[in-house]
């Protein structure tokens, strides 16, 4: 742990045992529904205070945080966030208990609860954050969904922030070959934002996390905060695309601040949208130009046949991939399988779907060799 993270730690901790005080388990519901006392603030207040509830206790008397904050936390019922919370299907997950993600618990600011719905946390080890542009390119998108897929068949959880552009395509890339993802929200748990389907996804066959109350509206001040969850539950970021001032830079910054590793994949000098992956590489951060970049600076390879494995792919399936690692006519595909070429073509139409393979100028070719970027 960096000096500075652990005179941060010594100076202002979140005190321990959340999980076993009832009344303080109350207070946190209360206290995550705050808008606007930041969770530094908060552990400040409470490694003074001893506890949550003396925490809130603090607020609601007006000895802490603004008369709106004094207001707010005076009109919250625990009792009903808890249900809504229930109703959303999240459990709760406190500051000090086993389930808590040992990643955040020495970040400058780490939130004392956390809502989470599906999977369990991934291992911190084997976590990877890919965030960029909402307003990216086709270019950007289909490469952030090559890295999503990549990092989902070698076992990698693929974590962001589910926007739209950037995050949405690495979600779905790991979603599309049956991988683990994670999506860090910045409102409530049940707060269907930006997208209910994608959410849904990611409900069902991953992990949703927010810090937020639920009912939390996604106002822009929470964005930032949601960012250092991000880049604090996993053990590198890669950012892929993202304009000057763009919250792909505060990711980033938070990814360094916390000492994890930083991906940048390049663009276009002229390119708005390479501004923040070129600065990075300048300051540092490692260049990606695909996938097999990625996955080899990380120690990690995926082979046509371990992908297909973990996919659960037909044996013809299999086949057809060892036969696309360029552009390849359906025509040689089926005379490599021995079948009809509708039947060829049904079968790579399927593998398309699925994020296999790509289809260019009536040709097609693997995902699994990574993306370039021009």
């Amino acid at each position: 742990m960096p000096a500075d993270a652990a005179a941060t730690d010594e100076r202002a901790r979140w005190p321990d045992a959340f999980a076993e005080r009832p009344q303080d388990m109350r207070a946190l519901l209360v206290l995550s529904a705050l808008r606007g006392i930041p969770p530094g603030r908060l552990r400040e207040i409470a490694a003074r205070t001893g506890s949550a509830a003396a925490t809130l206790a603090e607020i609601r008397e007006g000895r802490a945080g603004s008369r709106n904050d004094r207001r707010y936390a005076r009109s919250l019922d625990p009792e009903a966030l808890a249900g809504a919370a229930r109703a959303a299907g999240a459990r709760l997950v406190v500051w000090g208990s086993p389930g808590y993600p040992p990643q955040l618990e020495h970040l400058p600011d780490p939130p004392p609860l956390l809502y989470v719905v599906g999977e369990d946390l991934p291992d911190p080890t084997w976590a990877v954050a890919v965030v960029g542009a909402r307003a990216c390119s086709e270019l950007g998108r289909e490469i952030a969904r090559a890295i999503g897929r990549g990092l989902a068949l070698a076992g990698v959880t693929v974590v962001s922030g589910a926007a739209r552009g950037i995050d949405a395509a690495a979600h779905e890339g790991a979603l599309d070959v049956g991988g683990g993802t994670l999506a860090v929200l910045g409102c409530g748990i049940d707060v269907p934002y930006p997208s209910r389907r994608l959410l849904d996804r990611i409900r069902t066959h991953g992990t949703l996390v927010s810090e937020f109350a639920p009912g939390t509206p996604p106002e822009a001040q929470r964005f930032p905060a949601r960012n250092r969850i991000v880049a604090g539950l996993a053990a590198a970021t890669v950012i892929v695309e993202g304009a000057e001032r763009s919250g792909s830079m505060i990711t980033a910054e938070h990814a360094m601040e916390f000492g994890r590793d930083v991906f940048a994949v390049p663009g276009a000098v002229n390119n708005p949208l390479a501004a923040v992956p070129l600065q990075l590489i300048r300051d540092g951060a490692r260049m990606v130009r695909g996938v097999e970049d990625l996955l080899h600076d990380l120690g990690l390879e995926v082979t046509v046949e371990a992908a297909a494995r973990r996919a659960d792919l037909t044996d013809p399936e299999r086949e057809a991939l060892r036969h696309l690692a360029g552009p390849t006519l359906p025509e040689r595909v089926a005379g490599a399988l021995g079948t009809s070429v509708p039947e060829a073509v049904a079968l790579l139409m399927g593998l398309e779907l699925r994020g296999f393979v790509r289809s260019v100028g009536g040709r097609y070719e693997s995902t699994l060799r990574g993306a370039a970027t021009g």
